[in-house]
């Protein structure tokens, strides 16, 4: 029963690494921070409009320097604000949590991917269709956000960094001398 627990652990692990092998090297974000980098496996076939969008700012240095916002320890760290949300150009930590970028907003594209730990999912006000350029990471399983929100990737590597993201204080998790995503690229 041991070595048939072992054999299935194997093919569990060689399917995932299989799945990263496979994804186009594009399909991926690697974000920056100041305990190191973090890869995202971005997830098109789920959300095609979400990651299009997500790789557009990316790809123009948009989320350079933005903070992380809202970060709640068990729940998630939110960032991606890119208007009121970048610490060298413009951040108001009133208003932080409030903007997106000049893009227009995305449709909900809700699958049945469940929120665990490590999961990337879009940020948006109380309309589902108001996704535009801030997203989270999920820190813990959360199952009451299923099929409420959309999920864009899975953190690959790096998690131990997104760990050690400073927490906010309070109820809603405002973070003050927030950390930031330094540099956020398309690609591992």
């Amino acid at each position: 029963m041991k070595l048939l627990s072992l054999a299935f652990a194997g093919l569990v692990a060689a399917a995932s690494f299989a799945s990263q092998a496979l994804a186009a090297a594009d399909d991926f974000l690697t974000i920056q921070l100041k305990d190191g980098p973090v890869v995202v496996q971005l997830m098109p076939e789920i959300a095609p409009k979400h990651v299009a969008q997500v790789k557009k700012l990316a790809a123009e240095g948009k989320y350079d320097n933005v903070a992380f916002h809202r970060v709640i320890d068990g729940f998630m760290a939110q960032t991606g604000d890119v208007k009121f949300g970048n610490l060298n150009k413009g951040y108001d930590p009133r208003r932080a949590g409030m903007g997106g970028s000049d893009l227009p907003n995305i449709p909900a594209e809700f699958s049945k991917v469940p929120f665990e730990r490590g999961i990337v999912g879009m940020a948006r006000s109380q309309d589902p269709n108001s996704a535009n350029s801030q997203f989270f990471i999920m820190f813990d399983n959360a199952p009451s956000l299923n099929g409420q929100y959309t999920v864009i990737g899975k953190v690959v590597s790096g998690m131990e960094n997104v760990d050690k993201i400073k927490r906010g204080q309070g109820g809603n998790g405002e973070v003050s001398d927030p950390d930031r995503m330094i540099k956020v690229t398309v690609g591992k």
